[in-house]
């Protein structure tokens, strides 16, 4: 339903006294600070509307409303008047050629949270699943180093405990073989590939190279390190969020497990510009009274990631929007020229 615009102005009044201040506006209250020439009579009316509709509540303790999650959202979608940003408050912590990609995108996280003072939260972009090369190195009997390295650079090391001591020279064949014919593509790819190859092989170099695809194949798909979180710990001073022992508990599940936060945000990389998820609206995130601000962020025009703030549904969402917007522009530029 289409609001007039008293509502609307009232609905806005409220919004950004509850998220000032933390209580109950009354009547009262809103004809002082909503520039409305309206007897209180009709605020009532109006703002009984409003709860009928669903966009506010009143608390059995409290003569006042307070906005629910879908006045948060209608609030945030038509009402929002967004305040600029310093960018060169930020920009210093994200020049380009300053880090490696990883130290900016932790550099982006613990930006997030400082300015926001709730958590920044970045998903990194997706490993790459093809491989330049692979390295065996004896460690001792039965113990090989597997080395993996990526088309971009990237190392990864897994350990592989096999049933037959391997000499160096066996070892680098394997390694030979492997670059030769399967170098640039998955390891998905290269599983298909050798059952029909390593026939020509003896069975225990046979053996040594799926355990290499295999532990290859993991050590693409591993995502332990693909989401940054900085400042979860402000979050235990917001008090809409730390009074309630039940809450708490599924917010820092919700950080420890990181599944539905990450759905969350690779659900927001395919969309442009600013999300805004509030309450349990994304079934995602478990609390009514949590939100989460995200933008994607790109490499040379592509999009690779997502990045955020996670904070109580009362939050400034004027300031909280313009601090995700124009970091993840900073981490897109940082990143592309790097």
């Amino acid at each position: 339903m289409q609001l007039d615009i008293r509502a609307q102005t009232l609905l806005k009044a409220l919004v950004e006294r509850y998220i000032a201040d933390g209580q109950p506006v009354g009547s009262r209250a809103l004809s002082k600070i909503s520039g409305l020439d309206l007897s209180p009579a009709t605020i009532r009316n109006i703002m009984a509307d409003l709860e009928e509709l669903g966009y506010v509540a009143s608390p059995h303790t409290s003569a006042g409303r307070v906005p629910t999650p879908r006045g948060y959202r209608i609030f945030v979608d038509t009402l929002l008047t967004v305040q600029p940003i310093d960018e060169s408050a930020v920009e210093s912590r994200l020049r380009p050629q300053a880090h490696p990609p990883q130290k900016l995108i932790a550099n982006a996280a613990q930006m997030l949270s400082s300015l926001s003072q709730f958590a920044g939260v970045v998903l990194s972009p997706r490993r790459e699943s093809a491989f330049r090369q692979i390295e065996f190195l004896r460690l001792g009997e039965k113990r090989i180093l597997l080395v993996i390295v990526a088309p971009g650079g990237d190392v990864q090391n897994r350990l592989l405990l096999t049933d037959v001591d391997y000499t160096p020279s066996e070892l680098v064949q394997s390694a030979n073989f492997i670059n030769q014919h399967y170098s640039g593509l998955a390891f998905d790819e290269v599983r298909t590939r050798m059952q029909g190859e390593l026939r020509q092989l003896r069975d225990d170099m046979g053996r040594l190279m799926q355990a290499a695809v295999e532990a290859g194949s993991e050590a693409m798909a591993d995502s332990s390190d693909d989401m940054v979180i900085s400042g979860e710990r402000n979050l235990l001073s917001v008090s809409d969020l730390s009074s309630n022992m039940s809450s708490l508990r599924q917010m820092f599940d919700m950080f420890e497990q990181k599944t539905g936060l990450m759905q969350l945000l690779d659900v927001s990389s395919k969309a442009a510009g600013v999300q805004i998820f509030i309450g349990g609206e994304s079934n995602l995130i478990p609390l009514d009274d949590m939100s989460v601000v995200t933008a994607p962020y790109e490499v040379n025009g592509r999009i690779v990631g997502t990045l955020g703030v996670i904070g109580p549904t009362r939050m400034a969402y004027e300031r909280v929007i313009p601090i995700v917007d124009i970091t993840s522009r900073l981490l897109s530029n940082a990143l592309s020229h790097g």
